[in-house]
């Protein structure tokens, strides 16, 4: 018999600057081998511009292999982009029941809702916020690559807005994978910005944070316009 899907994700969180109820969700998905620690530092960089938004960091559902004490939404193998289809594929139904209780928790919609992934999970945010019923405010995608790049055009459901950030100089996935990346979102009729920081590898730089501070404050303010 399978091993059951766990109903709850552990998470950490950063609450609203303003001190209020959250209005905004901005939920923060992790890399491979790391953890549920490991992005929530983004959230001080952006609190100011979004005091109204939490921000929340689930752990992935799986140990990881490589990295005992880190976590992984999927195997990651030999980096095989169909063995990666399959690995978001089986990860999915988690990352969105989640979801799904979280916002009903606190009483928000998607288009309170924005997604920020690293690395796998940025895999794991294109994959899922492409795909649901309603679209989230917007998507930012740090060190990642799409997969599944052939289904899109077929399963796509909305068209949020999505900001690529890459290293020029990462070793785990080259920067390339932001030009097909945006090739494809951009074919799929998604608007897309993208950046890339020279000289970086596989990280986040203040260039990439102030564009992620950005690009959230633009895509709450345009969802709630409607």
């Amino acid at each position: 018999m399978p091993e059951s899907q766990p109903a709850k994700l552990e998470t950490v969180h950063h609450p609203p600057a303003s001190g209020d109820a959250a209005k905004k969700l901005v939920v923060l998905l992790h890399g491979y081998g790391a953890d549920m620690h490991d992005l929530i530092g983004l959230a001080p960089h952006w609190a100011d511009s979004l005091p109204d938004a939490e921000f929340l960091s689930p752990n992935a559902p799986e140990s990881c292999a490589e990295h005992p004490i880190g976590r992984q939404w999927f195997p990651v193998g030999n980096l095989d982009l169909g063995d990666m289809h399959a690995g978001v594929l089986s990860a999915a139904p988690i990352l969105n029941r989640f979801l799904d209780d979280e916002l009903a928790k606190r009483g928000l919609t998607e288009r309170d809702l924005a997604l920020v992934g690293f690395s796998q999970g940025t895999m794991m945010a294109l994959h899922v916020g492409l795909r649901r019923s309603r679209a989230p405010a917007g998507i930012i995608g740090y060190s990642g690559v799409v997969v599944g790049a052939e289904q899109l055009a077929q399963e796509i459901q909305v068209h949020p807005p999505v900001l690529l950030v890459h290293g020029e100089a990462d070793p785990l996935i080259p920067v390339v994978a932001l030009t097909m990346t945006q090739n494809v979102l951009t074919a799929a009729g998604i608007a897309v910005k993208s950046h890339v920081s020279q000289g970086l590898g596989h990280g986040i730089d203040t260039a990439g944070l102030a564009l992620g501070g950005r690009f959230l404050a633009e895509a709450f303010a345009a969802s709630a316009r409607g």
